[in-house]
Formats: C-alpha cells, sequence, structure tokens
C-alpha cells in the first residue's frame, strides 16, 4: 500500500498522517469519494427504470476494480477507528445518484411501510431534507416525493451493499448464476416496487 500511493515505506507514511486512525480516515474518504464518482457517472436517459441500473452496475464495477477500498468501507468497522464527521457526506454521495431516479416513481403498497418511516424522518431531520433535495430538485418542498426518493434509496443500497458484497466476498461461487444477472433481476423488482417507468 505505501509504494501503491508512493510513500514509500512504511515508516515515511508518518511524514504525511499522524498515525494509524489518520491514514485510515483519508483512505476511507478517499474511497466513498471514488465510489461516489463512479456512481455519479450514470447517464439519466434511458427512463428512470433503465437510469436505476447505470449507478448499481457502476458501484458494482468499482467495487471489482477496488476489491480492497469497497471493503474497507463496506465490510466490518475497524476496530478503534472513529470515521470522520465528513464521512457520512461522503457515503450520501455515493447514494445520492438514486435520489433523483425514485423521487418520480409510484410507490406500491409493498414499499409503503418504508415511504412512511423516511417521511417521519423527513419532518424531523432537516439536514436528510437538505440532502435528498440537493440530489433530487423536483422533490425539494415536497415531502411526499423527498420521502419517496429517499424510501427509494435505501432499499436500493441495501440490495445493492448485499448483492456486491456477497459476490465480492466469493459467496456466489458455485451457486450457478451470475452476480450481474442476480443485481439485474433485483433492481429489475426495486424498479416495479416502486412504480419506475
Amino acid at each position: 500500500m505505501c509504494r501503491q500511493g508512493g510513500w514509500g515505506r512504511r515508516p515515511a507514511l508518518y511524514r504525511y498522517f499522524a498515525g494509524r486512525d489518520d491514514l485510515l480516515s483519508a483512505l476511507i474518504r478517499d474511497a466513498y469519494d471514488d465510489a461516489a464518482a463512479a456512481t455519479g457517472a450514470s447517464a439519466v436517459s434511458q427512463g428512470a427504470r433503465g437510469c436505476l441500473h447505470t449507478p448499481a452496475d457502476a458501484y458494482r464495477a468499482w467495487a471489482f476494480e477496488e476489491p480492497h477500498r469497497h471493503l474497507l468501507i463496506q465490510g466490518a468497522p475497524v476496530p478503534g477507528h472513529v470515521a470522520p464527521d465528513d464521512t457520512l457526506d461522503r457515503a450520501r454521495a455515493v447514494l445520492g445518484p438514486f435520489l433523483t431516479i425514485f423521487a418520480d416513481g409510484a410507490p406500491g403498497a409493498q414499499v409503503a411501510p418504508v415511504v412512511a418511516e423516511m417521511t417521519a424522518w423527513l419532518c424531523t431531520d432537516e439536514a436528510v431534507g437538505a440532502w435528498v433535495a440537493e440530489y433530487a430538485p423536483t422533490a425539494a418542498g415536497d415531502t411526499g416525493k423527498s420521502a419517496q426518493a429517499w424510501a427509494g434509496a435505501v432499499p436500493a443500497w441495501a440490495q445493492l451493499h448485499g448483492s456486491v458484497g456477497l459476490e465480492a466476498a466469493g459467496q456466489y461461487v458455485g451457486m450457478g448464476h451470475s452476480g450481474a444477472t442476480l443485481l439485474g433481476a433485483q433492481t429489475e423488482m426495486l424498479a416495479d416496487a416502486f412504480g419506475l417507468k
């Protein structure tokens, strides 16, 4: 890692970082920024349903190009390390492109409880509302659309993290299916649940 980062040997790291936690924080920030760049580069041209596949596939591709960095931000927390406050904004940037996609859907009854919980959260946390408005400007000022966007993005993230994480950990080996095929099917089911066209 030291050589790849251009820092030479391990002791040279401490010219740049005060200690392990500062180094981990920098690596985590960088990984989130790159994951956000991958999901944010998605084109919004083929309708919401088609657009949903783009950031999902981009995140999966990033995770396989950068498996150690993916594991750093999505694996088990590093014991004793407290993530810096700005990590939340960086993590939200990875999820942000999904908000725009779900803002104009028509959620079905099966996801109504999630929409209701997100509506309650938006009514009590202005920061979440501002974040949703940043990525889904068409939902700004509309609690229903904002909650719908947030309610779609959270299960999208859970499905994406679960499916990509299992595949990256080798859990699909010998199961007879491609991780890309499974992620595509899960993405379609989510699009159905949220009435994406």
